[in-house]
């Protein structure tokens, strides 16, 4: 499966940013979706992921309650709302997949594909 990130950019402490992660080339509706982010110096961190159906969801607790993970299978697209953005939020995310579900979601190295990244900058 390919995947394509968009959505990134630069917006204030406060603002609102949403993420898509749009798949194509295999069965969209077989993969767990995680979104992970990296920022410069630090290592890739998980930050939230969906099950197949979208009926499980999984979130970083520094994310939680502001972040929301997402998917519709009829557009083989994943959605990251990230509200409440803060300066730390500032990183590439990426959405990466996994058949069925990685063994433990956290773990970047149990998924197959990856995107590309998108850029997200809050600014203070």
């Amino acid at each position: 499966v390919q995947l394509v990130e968009s959505g990134g950019g630069l917006v204030q402490t406060g603002g609102s940013l949403r993420l898509s992660c749009a798949a194509s080339g295999r069965t969209f509706s077989n993969y767990g979706i995680g979104w992970f982010r990296q920022a410069p110096g630090k290592e890739r961190e998980f930050v939230a992921g969906i099950n197949w159906s979208g009926g499980l969801t999984y979130y970083s607790d520094f994310v939680k309650g502001r972040f929301t993970i997402s998917r519709d299978n009829a557009k083989n697209t994943v959605y990251l709302q990230m509200n409440s953005l803060k300066p730390e939020d500032t990183a590439v995310y990426y959405c990466a997949g996994e058949k069925y579900a990685p063994t433990s979601w956290a773990r970047p190295d149990l998924y197959d594909y990856w995107g590309q990244g998108t850029q997200v900058t809050v600014s203070s």
